[in-house]
């Protein structure tokens, strides 16, 4: 059961290897959602779901509960789990200058631990990114560009960071619509990757905040 969604998810380079169904499906939801395939309000049926990824209802449930506690689904009476609605106008800024606090912090932990296996896998990464920039593949960006970012939290080794960075970037979602050509999106990561790769902490900082914007 669930052998082809996992081997789908899998099968991707920059994606992590997760232990569970329910895990695959958070993210993979998660994914979905931040890419805009469903609407503000829209109800997620576990049935539909269940039938969708060939998987029993039980782990499409527990990814619901998951993605309801990081804020993005909510639960309505008599409809279950929707969309919830993104950050309004007057919390926006916030949400942004909290995103760019984590991941600053995040990267000025790291830097000096910044070894050839961590620049390998952001390499990669971009390559990814490039080629879903080109083939204007918003759900693959989805995925590249928290891959990146995610990386530079996870390698300072708190979950609880982790933990709190998650619902926010989810809940921020991510501002393709800013720029005018997609593969500009995949420029400023490669800016951030070219600082950190010569060691240039300051201009890594600078390109990451650049980086993290409102729509």
């Amino acid at each position: 059961m669930g052998c082809e969604l996992k081997g789908k998810l899998l099968m991707k380079k920059t994606i992590a290897l997760h232990h569970t169904i329910r895990d695959q499906l958070t993210s993979h939801i998660r994914k979905e959602l931040i890419a805009g395939e469903f609407e503000e309000g829209e109800q997620l049926k576990e049935q539909q779901l269940s039938e969708r990824f060939g998987v029993s209802r039980g782990p499409i449930r527990d990814a619901i509960l998951a993605l309801t506690k990081e804020g993005v689904l909510v639960t309505r009476q008599h409809r279950g789990a929707v969309v919830g609605k993104r950050p309004g106008p007057v919390i926006r800024p916030l949400v942004v200058e909290l995103r760019r606090k984590i991941e600053t912090f995040a990267l000025n932990t790291i830097f000096k631990r910044i070894d050839n296996d961590d620049l390998a896998f952001l390499k990669g990464n971009l390559e990814d990114f490039s080629r879903s920039c080109k083939l204007a593949d918003i759900s693959s960006m989805v995925e590249q560009d928290m891959a990146f970012h995610r990386y530079l939290v996870e390698k300072v080794g708190d979950p609880g960071l982790v933990a709190i960075w998650l619902p926010i970037v989810t809940n921020m979602m991510l501002p393709y619509s800013r720029h005018s050509h997609l593969i500009e999106a995949y420029e400023e990561h490669l800016a951030i990757f070219e600082a950190i790769k010569d060691g240039d902490k300051k201009n890594a900082v600078k390109w990451l905040k650049l980086n993290i914007q409102e729509r």
